[in-house]
């Protein structure tokens, strides 16, 4: 019985080892895609600043 018992409290440990490991991998992914929706906005901004500099430098053509 008593080994029944450390087996049942190390597969405890085990879950809940796991469950903090899943936690934090969704933590990250989340960051993640933060991150991505970040990334996307600063290269639509610089898709638009490259646009609007190469209409300004249009006018220099020879």
């Amino acid at each position: 019985m008593h080994q029944i018992s450390i087996a049942t409290r190390e597969q405890s440990i085990g879950i809940s080892q796991v469950n903090e490991a899943v936690a934090k991998l969704d933590s990250v992914t989340q960051q993640n895609a933060a991150l991505v929706e970040q990334s996307t906005s600063a290269a639509q901004s610089l898709r638009q600043s490259a646009r609007t500099l190469e209409r300004s430098v249009d006018v220099f053509h020879l």
